[in-house]
């Protein structure tokens, strides 16, 4: 069986990080998803998509990504439902984020006017192991998993762009 999410989108409000008892970090944030159509008044709509990451993703996502920024998530959807105070059974449908990158540098983020950033970047992923790429000045750096198939030169990123 599989259940696998890939999303873009733009956060909607800073993520909310919390602690579990068992001192978990764990994080709230919603994305606003663009749809590949428009409606009938021809303006594109979005989706607005309820996340949660936890963990040291979580405080990462905390740290780093604010309202407006764009991110990519993988996870997988989850559901579940709990009794409210009224009595109530609710139910909820959400996704469940393994990872997530940011997908725009801050000065970028920072300098748009309302629209979508015209240039973007990936940084690479904050992996479980916490690894940083290594590079050697006459090569082409190697990210590992996350290397890019198709050879591009590496990009000018000053230190201030970086998330971490």
């Amino acid at each position: 069986m599989i259940n696998n999410v890939v999303l873009v989108g733009r956060i909607t409000r800073d993520p909310e990080l919390r602690y579990t008892p068992q001192n978990q970090a764990v994080a709230t944030f919603s994305l606003a998803v663009n749809r590949q159509f428009k409606n009938a008044n021809g303006e594109r709509e979005a989706d607005f998509i309820n996340c949660v990451i936890w963990r040291q993703q979580a405080e990462n996502l905390a740290n780093w990504a604010k309202k407006g920024a764009l991110i990519g998530i993988t996870g997988r959807i989850q559901t579940r439902n709990y009794e409210n105070q009224q009595g109530q059974r609710v139910y909820v449908t959400e996704v469940v984020a393994d990872n997530f990158q940011m997908l725009e540098s801050r000065s970028a983020r920072e300098g748009m006017s309302g629209g979508a950033a015209t240039g973007s970047y990936s940084a690479p992923s904050q992996s479980a192991n916490n690894s940083r790429p290594q590079t050697n000045n006459n090569a082409t750096p190697n990210f590992g998993r996350d290397a890019d198939p198709f050879g591009s030169s590496p990009m000018e990123i000053s230190d201030d762009d970086l998330p971490f």
